[in-house]
């Protein structure tokens, strides 16, 4: 798979040495090389955890937050009346807002970057002695990006933890790792101290990497691409809209959450909304509610505008031609029993546009649009790299010729060179096309590659709204500056850049 693994380690200052030997794999000094069942479970929670990549199937979906961490937390023979306040405990660690109502809710109820959270709290709740991350940052906003390393690496410096982070993302490697390994094609390419392999790469390949992180690539300022959002006319208003949820029936909890607070955007055509916010600001919930999939608690709907607030499905199922979604993973938005021309067909099909030749033509040219090989149509997606299910995901949203596509954090999974590729695509393809974006990420160097204007929206409200060239060089609220301060990799692009300014002198 032609995907990088940038692996960074911390040794144990206990023992003094490595946890873990991966010559003749061992743990702990425990062989787990063909080592039975009963030998692995009882190194697992207790002496080693995992937080695994993916939110939205890592969790168990039939049982609230709070049992699942609590699991762990009784494998390490902590008193059972006292599993409720450490799982509590193991939820706030790990950047969860609210733990209390966190626990009482289920997975589907949680944004992407919250579910993540919950697997890093039952990873880190039995405090075990290896704690291996395989991207327990890239569904998660900059501030919890932040945080949650930080958090490990108090646990490193405070307990003897060892710390194992699998990321494609340099700047989480750069400020979190004692050393540094980078990957290609299942081959290491470079290894040693962040600060000679990102200040000096000897390989071709980290140092492209280098120049697609924005973080990195400079002193860690973010460069805007439009400097202006020239006039157009509005496709898409929100106007006021709140949503509220109702919370399962607990005794002193509360009963609604409000998701949105007098939220109001606008979508121009043809050009990028972005709308920045952490996991569980309510950054989702504001295109479901513009899809017609949610129905706001109160405010107004206005697409191109007719108001389509109180638009039952007869009335949206035609203007559904005119916006489509490209989801936040590529592999769960795709049907693994369809091939890709399949999965792209599917929209003409349900719109009853072309016959079998025209659809087939149709095929074709999108698969050429999104740089697929014609040969590709017959794939399943299980045959695909993520970057090139993301790609069939933008062929699909794009077959029907919307003039609105919402993208929910559509390269968050990706690693840095195919983000860097499919942001581009959506580029040309915009420049091409004409389509209008409404662009919901928590990374601020993602938007600013695409975003004519951009939104920050905080714990339901919006905080901020300006051209993105404002919002992102000389933003006016503390939030905002924040998110920013908060980027990956700025800490050492910083360090780097003072030595280098020291150097000059």
């Amino acid at each position: 798979m032609n995907a990088v693994s940038t692996v960074s380690t911390k040794a144990d200052a206990v023992a003094g040495r490595n946890i873990v030997e991966l010559t003749g794999l061992s743990v702990a000094g425990t062989g787990v090389t063909g080592a039975s069942e009963r030998v692995l479970r009882t190194i697992r929670g207790t002496v080693i955890g995992l937080v695994p990549q993916d939110p939205m199937v890592g969790l168990n979906p039939t049982m609230r937050i709070g049992g699942q961490p609590a699991e762990a937390v009784r494998r390490s023979g902590v008193d059972k009346r006292l599993v409720s306040a450490e799982v509590v405990e193991a939820l706030d660690r790990a950047g969860l807002d609210n733990p209390v109502l966190r626990a009482r809710q289920y997975p589907n109820q949680l944004s992407g970057g919250m579910r993540q959270r919950v697997l890093i709290a039952i990873a880190i709740a039995a405090h075990p002695r290896l704690i291996v991350a395989d991207e327990p940052t890239s569904a998660l906003d900059v501030t919890v990006q932040r945080r949650i390393p930080d958090h490990l690496g108090r646990l490193v410096a405070e307990s003897g933890t060892s710390l194992l982070i699998i990321t494609h993302d340099l700047g989480v490697a750069a400020d979190q790792a004692d050393r540094v390994v980078v990957m290609r094609r299942g081959r290491v390419v470079e290894r040693g101290a962040p600060a000679s392999i990102l200040r000096t790469p000897r390989d071709p390949y980290t140092r492209h990497l280098i120049e697609v992180a924005p973080a990195l690539s400079s002193t860690g300022g973010l460069v805007p691409r439009f400097p202006e959002a020239p006039p157009a006319p509005e496709l898409l208003r929100l106007e006021g809209i709140t949503k509220d949820f109702r919370l399962p029936r607990t005794r002193g909890g509360e009963r609604v959450f409000r998701a949105l607070d007098e939220v109001s955007l606008s979508v121009r055509a043809g050009q990028t909304l972005g709308l920045l916010g952490e996991s569980g600001s309510g950054k989702t919930t504001a295109p479901r509610i513009a899809m017609g999939l949610e129905k706001p608690t109160s405010g107004r709907i206005h697409l191109d505008g007719q108001d389509i607030t109180s638009a039952g499905w007869s009335q949206l199922r035609p203007l559904r031609r005119r916006f489509q979604l490209v989801h936040q993973n590529p592999f769960s938005s795709l049907d693994p029993r369809f091939t890709v021309g399949e999965s792209i067909a599917e929209p003409l099909l349900s719109f009853r546009v072309g016959d079998r030749a025209s659809r087939a033509a149709r095929v074709r040219e999108l698969l050429d649009q999104v740089a697929l090989p014609a040969a590709f149509r017959g794939r399943r997606p299980i045959e695909l790299s993520g970057g090139q299910r993301q790609r069939v995901a933008i062929a699909r949203a794009l077959a029907i010729e919307p003039e609105l596509v919402f993208l929910d954090e559509p390269v968050s999974a990706l690693d840095v060179s195919v983000q860097d590729q499919i942001l581009l695509l959506l580029l040309r393809l915009q420049q091409e096309l004409g389509v209008a974006y409404f662009f919901i990420s928590h990374d601020l160097a993602v938007v600013a590659q695409l975003a004519h204007e951009v939104a920050v929206l905080r714990a339901g409200r919006i905080v901020e709204s300006a051209p993105a060239a404002d919002v992102l060089t000389a933003p006016t609220q503390d939030h905002t500056r924040e998110l920013l301060g908060a980027i990956p990799g700025q800490r050492f692009a910083a360090a780097l850049a003072a030595a280098q300014g020291k150097d000059a002198r």
